[in-house]
């Protein structure tokens, strides 16, 4: 008989449960894949977060992934990318790295888990990436966000 393996909360679900909870970002508007329909996410942008690396504590189980976050906008049937969008976006997540409440239990989507986020701070200024198709606009920044796990 093979063990059950239990669900834990990983860097990825708390960041995209961190990010949803930021002011102004539409929650339906996070996560790890960029979606190929851009008709469903052109209205509000996308913010899709991807762990690059980090240094786990060795003697606490506190986590410190460094995050890339992209923030996403596109403009369907024209080759004007709407870059103010994709820039407003990537403030938001800024902003959302200086906000009060940044100490805050995240809900993740599996398993009833919860984490509590008790830093998030950006390790680079937001910058455009040019090398994308011509309709769509990429600001992206780097940031840590450090974490444990509840039980």
């Amino acid at each position: 008989m093979s063990p059950t393996l239990t669900v834990r909360p990983t860097p990825d679900l708390v960041a995209v449960a961190w990010l949803k909870g930021v002011a102004g970002i539409p929650s339906g508007s996070v996560a790890t894949t960029l979606p190929s329909d851009n008709t469903t996410w052109a209205a509000s942008g996308f913010v899709q977060v991807t762990v690059v690396g980090g240094s786990p504590e060795p003697h606490m189980p506190l986590r410190v992934p460094v995050l890339s976050v992209d923030c996403w906008a596109v403009n369907p049937g024209s080759g004007r990318p709407p870059w103010g969008k994709a820039a407003t976006l990537a403030e938001l997540v800024r902003d959302g790295t200086l906000a009060a409440d940044v100490g805050r239990t995240v809900t993740l989507p599996v398993g009833g888990l919860t984490a509590r986020v008790l830093s998030v701070y950006a390790l680079s200024e937001a910058r455009r990436i040019l090398d994308d198709d011509g309709s769509y606009a990429r600001f992206s920044l780097d940031v840590a966000l450090a974490w444990v796990g509840v039980p």
